[in-house]
């Protein structure tokens, strides 16, 4: 199944972690970006689904206020989903509607598995914890959302799409 990472340039920095689910893009927001590091816990928060065309987007627009913002292809890849309940293997969806998924991501930049776990909901919005688990992909200390800028896709940054934009 399709796994994408934007970095999305909105009112704040964010990325964008969207796994394919029942032919959708379940999201979700995470702040920090996504960390190979297992001892760090990446606050993540449920977004609206997109439709699969949204996992090669990228683009800049002009926000509300006129201020620029852009999404590039951070990551991407294929993911297996590795949800388990004693031993016996949880459909996706299950998983999603029960609050705690686990998949193993195949991307460019990220690898090994990963788990997110829902902790609540403030403010209308549910809220999860991304944690890399040990196993393939481990780098700890490093923090690729924060040093990597690039599109995986374009090798473009948000701030060049931005630029061009406003050019035009």
């Amino acid at each position: 199944m399709l796994y994408v990472c934007q970095r999305h340039h909105a009112r704040a920095l964010h990325h964008d972690l969207r796994l394919e689910i029942d032919g959708v893009l379940v999201s979700w927001a995470v702040p920090k970006g996504p960390s190979p590091d297992p001892s760090v816990r990446r606050l993540a928060i449920r977004t609206d689904d997109h439709d699969m065309a949204h996992a090669t987007y990228e683009g800049a627009y002009v926000r509300d206020g006129g201020a620029p913002g852009s999404v590039i292809v951070w990551d991407t890849g294929t993911y297996e989903h590795r949800t388990r309940r004693d031993g016996a293997p949880v459909p996706a969806p299950v998983a999603l509607a029960d609050g705690h998924l686990v998949v193993d991501l195949d991307g460019r930049r990220l690898t090994g598995p990963y788990a997110l776990t829902r902790t609540g909901v403030v403010a209308g919005n549910e809220q999860w914890i991304l944690v890399k688990m040990r196993g393939r992909g481990v780098e700890v200390e490093a923090d690729p959302a924060a040093e990597l800028l690039t599109s995986v896709l374009s090798g473009l940054t948000n701030a060049e799409l931005e630029r061009r934009a406003q050019a035009r």
